[in-house]
């Protein structure tokens, strides 16, 4: 069977039998789509008569918003696919004219394959029906040249479309702002104006859910807030978020693609209230269960401005069926954050000038990060581990290869009695100094660098295939160049600021110094290849810490065996 990297599934079944099909539907266009699966709703569409079908307006009622939310919650099971709901031909009940289609819509990825749930009526791949939805999907959409069409009903064998009953009853997209229920059936109100906003990181199908009903209830502009800067700042993992540009490049491809009638103003949330606080023209604002409170305030905000207050819209949350312990048990960026931990991030580095048959990890990471913990995690596993602090005091000690020009640069007063570096006094010089730290460097950095190599040889020796060199200054040193990968361990600096303090007998203030002189979590990650972190349980960081483990096993390069 032939897999498209995009396709458009035109769902003809009437509404109310289409929700229990849903999953079945959707794991059959799984097996075809390995990327990209636009969904056009059409119920009661037939492709069987002489006519080619046209598309034709579906009434916005709460009953569609649910069917909505229930798709892209199922899509949450085949992660490969990323599922986009055509907004188009959706129309809220409202004064303003409809607006005017182009006769064809372009799509972002055009689908190289149209399928659909309708039954033909021998259940065969029946030619003149496959016919009939490539005009109306190349009708419709910009699709290839070379449509394929598949009828998903055969792949389900003789009988029905299968149907999965449901234990429940659909959950509501839209939180009722009172005890009375709403109606499946009742129309959903348009506006002219509405905002949502949101951080949109790794752009997940609750944020789809989100921005279909601020999409559908917008009649001519939609504002959407991307958090930035400070609002940041509180994220988990905020080193992994992407960047700005990035995040707004998929939101903006997302909404063009459901709705490309409506106008978009995209713009960067700095404070809580964003544009939703002080655009009077702004009627609706749309928010999820976590950021309702946000909404509240932001009508507060308004009103204490004298500007009217926006119809709040609470979205509920879609349910994470596979969170683990330590991640929410909802779809959230966060848990997708939670899961890179671990992962490759960027291919390695190519090092012909390191022998063969040992493969070298820088493991870095800011002061209190629980780097060496780390470190000593993956000796437990079987890695050769390097410090770079004890190769620093081989160095500093009388004979060894820094002790004579560290003497010569600093003069002896940096010596105790002994004759021994006082690292306190030369620490005291250093500090602050940025022309005296160079000096120090210049001297340290290459000494520590040959001595790792020959810890390197003694690694071979003892027949290891891993290497980790542990030190805190692997970048700023430039020892990248003598590792494959880069692996950082990340805290937030408040978690680092109580570590320093409690394991150093530091101040608060001297914690946060030390910090400063350091690079930035941030700047580290941006260099990485493996980011890990220890802010949970000790398990859960070694589970960790085992999952990078075995991924590294499976891409270092097999050495040939012996004879």
């Amino acid at each position: 069977m032939a897999v498209f990297r995009s396709g458009l599934l035109v769902l003809t079944t009437p509404l109310a039998s289409l929700a229990p099909r849903l999953a079945s539907i959707l794991t059959s266009a799984a097996r075809l789509v390995n990327h990209t699966l636009y969904v056009h709703l059409q119920p009661g569409m037939s492709l069987e008569g002489p006519a080619q079908p046209q598309s034709s307006p579906v009434q916005a009622t709460f009953e569609v918003l649910d069917l909505i939310t229930h798709f892209y919650a199922g899509a949450n099971v085949h992660t490969h696919l990323d599922v986009r709901i055509l907004l188009t031909n959706i129309r809220t009940k409202s004064a303003f004219p409809p607006p005017v289609p182009s006769s064809v819509q372009n799509l972002a990825h055009p689908p190289e394959v149209v399928l659909t749930d309708f039954q033909t009526l021998d259940g065969s791949q029946y030619n003149p029906v496959k016919q009939q939805l490539e005009r109306y999907a190349t009708s419709c959409y910009s699709c290839c040249p070379q449509l394929a069409s598949v009828l998903l009903y055969p792949d389900y064998g003789p009988g029905e479309l299968s149907v999965e009953p449901l234990a429940v009853p659909l959950p509501c997209t839209i939180r009722p702002s009172s005890p009375v229920p709403i109606s499946p059936k009742k129309p959903v109100r348009g506006y002219h104006r509405g905002a949502v906003g949101g951080t949109f990181d790794r752009l997940h199908n609750a944020h789809k859910v989100l921005l279909s009903v601020a999409c559908i209830l917008a009649q001519e502009q939609l504002v959407v807030g991307v958090a930035d800067k400070d609002l940041l700042k509180s994220k988990l993992l905020p080193e992994l978020l992407q960047p700005y540009a990035e995040r707004v490049e998929h939101l903006s491809e997302f909404l063009v693609d459901i709705k490309p009638s409506l106008t978009f103003d995209i713009i960067p949330l700095l404070d809580p209230y964003g544009p939703a606080g002080s655009d009077p023209s702004l009627e609706f604002l749309v928010v999820s269960e976590e950021t309702y409170r946000g909404g509240m305030a932001v009508n507060r905000f308004r009103l204490e401005n004298d500007l009217e207050e926006l119809v709040l819209y609470q979205i509920q949350q879609l349910k994470d069926l596979s969170h683990k312990e330590n991640e929410e048990d909802k779809v959230s960026s966060s848990n997708f954050r939670q899961r890179m931990l671990g992962n490759l991030l960027r291919p390695p580095y190519e090092r012909p000038e390191l022998p063969l048959c040992l493969y070298v990890i820088g493991l870095t990471g800011i002061s209190g990060s629980g780097k060496s913990s780390i470190a000593q995690r993956l000796k437990g596993l079987g890695a050769f581990v390097i410090d770079s602090d004890q190769l620093g005091h081989r160095a500093y000690a009388p004979g060894g290869p820094a002790y004579q020009p560290v003497v010569e640069a600093f003069g002896t007063d940096i010596l105790h009695k002994d004759g021994i570096i006082n690292r306190k006094i030369l620490g005291s010089r250093v500090f602050g100094n940025k022309k005296q730290l160079k000096m120090l460097t210049d001297i340290m950095w290459p000494v520590i660098a040959k001595l790792a190599r020959e810890e390197m040889d003694q690694a071979v020796a003892e027949g290891k295939h891993v290497c980790v060199i542990d030190a805190a200054m692997l970048l700023e040193a430039g020892w990248q160049n003598m590792v494959h990968e880069v692996w950082t361990v990340v805290i937030p600096v408040t978690e680092a600021v109580r570590r320093i303090v409690e394991r150093d007998g530091l101040s608060e203030a001297a914690a946060q110094s030390r910090l400063q002189s350091q690079m930035s979590g941030q700047q580290l990650v941006d260099q990485s290849h493996v980011v890990l972190s220890t802010l949970w349980e000790p398990h859960v960081t070694q589970r960790q810490v085992e999952k990078a483990w075995d991924l590294l096993q499976k891409r270092i390069p097999k050495t040939p065996s012996g004879p």
